[in-house]
């Protein structure tokens, strides 16, 4: 693993738990209000517009914008489907910003940290920079720099958002690792010449519900970060 000098991360899903953090978000500022409603049926929900929000922008049919934005967009789209009108601009606000607060899975931090003894490491997330330093701060990420979309003014798996990375770091793609819980995520990096490592998640959308192991030809796999950790020697 000489060759390996820097470790790229995917950071929903793969670092955070964003089913439970978003849910308890919503029942923090929703049930005040008066609404008590399946609360992971609300973070799922919101997760369903991901992909087709970013869609939007990797088509060009809009401007690249940060995805607090799309967030807020894809939650005006979803609310009425549960019964959520006229909640005003604070609790939208205060919403949208539940992507910001979200707990690390257990093993992620000090997997981090010994990680970091041996490679530069730095998000590559489609989430904007200042929800990755909001999302570093809570759970002591030890970042050596952040990248990903909003560095790259696109959103994964574009190929520009993997190399933009390489680049800020003066690194060939070959010197880099990508790490996902999503084999599609993979996929996209080793196109682009990038190394890369499958970390299992299987409780992501629920029970079971997970990739347990990668769907995909990669270089490592782990049970967990600190498992994939043990395999890269640190």
């Amino acid at each position: 693993m000489t060759s390996i000098r820097a470790m790229f991360f995917d950071v929903f899903g793969t670092l955070v738990d964003w089913r439970t953090g978003v849910a308890r978000e919503a029942d923090r500022a929703l049930r005040p209000l008066g609404h008590n409603l399946d609360w992971t049926r609300f973070a799922d929900a919101w997760r369903g517009e991901y992909q087709p929000g970013m869609e939007e922008v990797r088509s060009g049919r809009i401007p690249f914008c940060k995805l607090d934005v799309l967030h807020r967009r894809n939650l005006e789209r979803f609310m009425p489907r549960l019964g959520l009108t006229d909640l005003s601009e604070t609790v939208l606000h205060e919403l949208t910003v539940a992507w910001h607060r979200l707990d690390a899975w257990p093993d992620v931090t000090a997997a981090l940290k010994r990680l970091q003894k041996k490679f530069l490491l730095a998000p590559v997330s489609n989430g904007n920079i200042s929800l990755m330093v909001d999302l570093a701060r809570r759970n002591n990420f030890p970042w050596d720099a952040i990248l990903g979309a909003e560095v790259a003014g696109d959103y994964k798996p574009k190929p520009r958002v993997y190399l933009a990375a390489c680049e800020a770091f003066d690194l060939a793609p070959a010197q880099c690792m990508m790490v996902a819980a999503h084999s599609n995520d993979l996929a996209a990096a080793a196109a682009c010449g990038l190394r890369t490592a499958h970390v299992a998640r299987p409780e992501e959308y629920g029970p079971g519900t997970g990739e347990r192991a990668p769907t995909v030809p990669v270089d490592f796999a782990g049970a967990d970060l600190g498992d994939l950790a043990g395999k890269l020697g640190a």
